[in-house]
């Protein structure tokens, strides 16, 4: 009887019903869309990074991820009957990483030069499905993918020749002519600025590292394989002499980049649910003014106050309850129009975002948990705040509520 008397009494006043779930609706909208687009962007951003270049996981020897030595490349072929046998994982992808000068002309970069196994590699980066121009490797090929950073810095294209100039292993020297074979968009700025992609075997010849790698990427199908892989090779391989690690250990500046974008957020939110709650607690003290004479005949003619008290607090649940549900319904589809076609930044803007390594692209994440945490957050307030009415009727004289 309580519930069907509230729920009456919310549409007796329906201008104030409607304004109270309106703003109710506009406050989990807002805090949903901005909860859904920072996860989005930093979801992309992660993908960009793991997926496309890192992978989930890594084999080095000790001390490589620190130091970035050539000299640090092993013979990976035990190691990768190893891997295999990991569970979880599809395929070990190896590489050979080291630095060279890049050159053609007066132009110069210092390039991030990378020796693949075109097909592994394609199989876990999809390196191939990024060309924008030329034609992808083979493992034969005496040539280079060049990215298109890079390239538009060196001011070259498919068909130009590269000129790399390093140091190889054990401090040899690096020398070599390469055609380029194609340009590559990487979707990390940073990537895209410096990489240089060769054949594993050419890489292996012009650093003068036969048959070594650097590292051996674990191709896993997503993050809950990685502990299992983890452990198994942890245990397999001997700790002074290969150091095995995620994606979280290989980068914790953008962990940390994430946690303070997150805290950030939460001081918004903050501001944002303090707002909220002080319209929400204006529309309580407007009901209970408003209908302090109802309140009064209601107690004289002997309801008791907690009766009462839960009405009323029975009508504020059913405004947050209404707001609520109608800021999910509203924020679905803008969430997810702008997960299809997500926010493209350009200009100066888009220059600073790419200055600390993010792609000016941010999707939002589309996913059930948001909608309902943003909800329940703003159910929640209205809950605790609709317990004002409880203390105010405890002190409701009627007589005084009636001359009033």
């Amino acid at each position: 009887m309580l519930v069907q008397l509230a729920w009456r009494n919310i549409w007796r006043n329906r201008r104030r019903t409607l304004i109270t779930t309106a703003s109710i609706l506009f406050a989990v909208l807002f805090a949903t869309f901005m909860e859904s687009l920072q996860k989005g962007a930093w979801n992309n951003t992660i993908n960009n990074v793991v997926n496309f270049y890192v992978g989930y996981a890594q084999i080095h020897l000790e001390g490589y991820w620190d130091e970035r030595s050539l000299d640090l490349a092993f013979s990976g072929e035990e190691v990768t009957n190893l891997a295999r046998k990991a569970p979880g994982v599809q395929a070990v992808v190896p590489r050979l990483e080291s630095y060279a000068l890049a050159s053609t002309g007066n132009n110069t970069l210092v390039a991030t030069v990378i020796g693949i196994d075109p097909e592994l590699e394609d199989g876990m980066t999809h390196l191939s499905g990024r060309l924008i121009a030329g034609k992808y490797l083979t493992p034969e090929d005496q040539t280079v993918l060049l990215a298109a950073g890079a390239a538009k810095q060196l001011e070259l294209g498919v068909g130009d020749t590269l000129l790399l100039i390093g140091q190889g292993y054990h401090g040899v020297n690096a020398a070599g002519k390469y055609p380029i074979t194609g340009i590559v968009e990487f979707a990390t700025p940073e990537l895209n600025k410096s990489m240089v992609c060769l054949p594993l075997v050419e890489a292996q010849w012009l650093y003068g590292a036969d048959g070594l790698v650097t590292s051996l990427a674990l191709q896993l199908p997503n993050q809950r394989a990685i502990q299992p892989a983890l452990h198994y090779l942890d245990q397999q391989l001997p700790d002074e002499t290969y150091e095995v690690m995620d994606w979280k250990a290989m980068m914790p500046d953008l962990l940390e980049a994430k946690a303070l974008d997150s805290a950030g957020n939460i001081i918004v939110y903050c501001i944002l649910y303090l707002i909220i709650g002080f319209g929400i607690f204006g529309t309580i003290l407007m009901m209970i003014k408003e209908r302090e004479y109802e309140f009064g005949v209601l107690i004289a003619i002997g309801m008791r106050r907690w009766r009462l008290a839960m009405v009323v607090w029975l009508e504020i649940i059913f405004l947050g309850l209404l707001g609520a549900m109608a800021g999910i319904l509203c924020s679905t589809p803008l969430v997810y129009y702008f997960r299809v076609n997500p926010l493209r930044f350009s200009g100066d803007y888009a220059s600073a975002l790419e200055k600390f390594g993010f792609e000016p692209i941010f999707p939002t994440e589309f996913r059930l948990g948001i909608f309902l945490t943003q909800a329940l957050v703003v159910l929640a307030i209205t809950i605790v705040l609709g317990l004002f009415p409880f203390r105010k009727l405890k002190q409701l004289e009627p007589v005084a509520a009636m001359r009033s």
